[in-house]
């Protein structure tokens, strides 16, 4: 990658982490996308990002869509996400004034194909919260967890990121920082409140060492509980639980959602809960509850479906 190119990546990358607070996931992706961008444009002869054509931008993108990673195409999500990264780049350049256009203005997301979320039904995420052992400090633990991805909806980075000090049981709230640093304030119902009451004065205590400091959940050796400690225990009770259906933290997110709005509630109060940006996002989640009332209607009403 040329050097003018490269610092020209690394200053948008250091606003969209230090100006915008992107996670560092989200900025490994920006910047993985943004180096391939300007390794095919090292073959154009072009180093500097005021002279990308729009030819080169498309061709960019024509060719990261037809290639393949380990044997397998890339998504359209993939290209849409480099895509998205590659227009933010050129936007922030314009702003800067360090370019005067946007090659890639002109070109068309790709089609994505709209996946809805799979929840599982009450009684699933009743036998899910049954399931830990609460004998054990780690089984304590352990319902706290899936009580509180559940009763608050909560994304699993922003589990595994709370500290004890986030946690206001006698308001029935729990601070969280989501995407982008967002703080938001989530109510906390007394099942989950009496889950996490219960592991922190009688299995945290247990779990703490030198090294815990404010971390809520922790491991086995007193560190905090990482995201993947956090999914392999979900996995390992929807296991012990009998689910037909894959269950991950996200599932419980889902549920979470989907539940609340057949219960009634409006799809902005749930939009500020999730903490998405636009209500387009929790919008998905009225298409799953839809879905659910064809069902039981088509399974249940007398003369909605005709016989042989």
């Amino acid at each position: 990658m040329s050097s003018s190119l490269e610092a020209q990546i690394q200053r948008f990358l250091d606003h969209m982490s230090v100006e915008r607070g992107l996670a560092p996931q989200t900025i490994s992706a920006y910047k993985r996308d943004l180096v391939r961008y300007a390794s095919f444009l090292s073959g154009w002869g072009i180093g500097d990002a005021a002279d990308i054509s729009d030819e080169a931008a498309e061709a960019f993108v024509v060719s990261f869509s037809s290639s393949s990673h380990e044997g397998k195409p890339y998504r359209a999500t993939t290209v849409a996400r480099a895509l998205s990264a590659i227009r933010q780049f050129h936007r922030f350049l314009i702003r800067e004034q360090e370019s005067n256009r946007d090659p890639v203005a002109a070109l068309v997301r790709p089609r994505i194909m709209r996946s809805l979320p799979r929840p599982i039904d009450l009684e699933q995420v009743t036998r899910l919260l049954d399931a830990p052992d609460p004998s054990t400090a780690e089984g304590i633990r352990d319902r706290a967890i899936l009580e509180l991805l559940y009763g608050a909806g909560l994304r699993i980075s922003e589990l595994a990121g709370l500290d004890v000090d986030d946690l206001d049981l006698e308001e029935g709230a729990v601070r969280v920082f989501g995407k982008g640093s967002k703080e938001r304030e989530v109510p906390v119902g007394s099942f989950a409140t009496e889950a996490v009451g219960g592991y922190l004065t009688r299995a945290r205590p247990a779990l703490a060492t030198a090294r815990s400091r404010g971390a809520m959940f922790l491991n086995v050796r007193g560190g905090r509980l990482t995201r993947q400690g956090c999914a392999g225990i979900v996995a390992k009770y929807a296991k012990a639980s009998g689910q037909s259906k894959r269950v991950t933290p996200h599932t419980l997110r889902h549920s979470f959602a989907t539940h609340l709005l057949e219960g009634g509630a409006d799809v902005r109060v749930v939009q500020e809960l999730l903490g998405h940006a636009s209500v387009a996002t929790t919008q998905v989640y009225t298409l799953v509850t839809r879905e659910h009332l064809r069902e039981v209607y088509y399974s249940s009403h007398p003369r909605a479906r005709k016989t042989g």
